[in-house]
């Protein structure tokens, strides 16, 4: 099992849903919306922050809790959608989950997800 997390520009939110639904075995997912910054892309590709202290932006951060056979799917999906081809496009993140738990039923495990 594992915890996919990524954070995309809020304007392509929409787009990355639309395409994420269409993919069979999708458990779910949370959408926050969070503020933050990160490294602009410049020429060398090594980035610097842009933004002063306290200037965050806007950004939607995507949370799904998956099987191991979905990841490589829902990462490229997230990937392809959300991309604009501009700097700060955002990032995925790929985390091992341990224990998954439907509280409803009890079920554990991969069941659960």
């Amino acid at each position: 099992m594992k915890k996919i997390k990524a954070y995309v520009k809020s304007h392509r939110l929409q787009e990355v849903t639309l395409a994420l639904h269409k993919v069979k075995g999708l458990p779910g997912m949370s959408v926050t919306e969070v503020k933050g910054f990160g490294r602009v892309c410049d020429d060398d590709h090594h980035g610097h922050v842009e933004n002063g202290p306290g200037d965050f932006i806007s950004i939607s951060k995507i949370e799904i809790f998956c099987t191991d056979d979905l990841v490589d799917t829902l990462v490229d999906t997230i990937e392809k959608t959300a991309h604009t081809g501009l700097c700060g496009d955002g990032k995925i993140y790929v985390l091992p989950l341990e224990q998954a738990v439907r509280i409803s039923t009890g079920e554990r495990g991969d069941i659960a997800v």
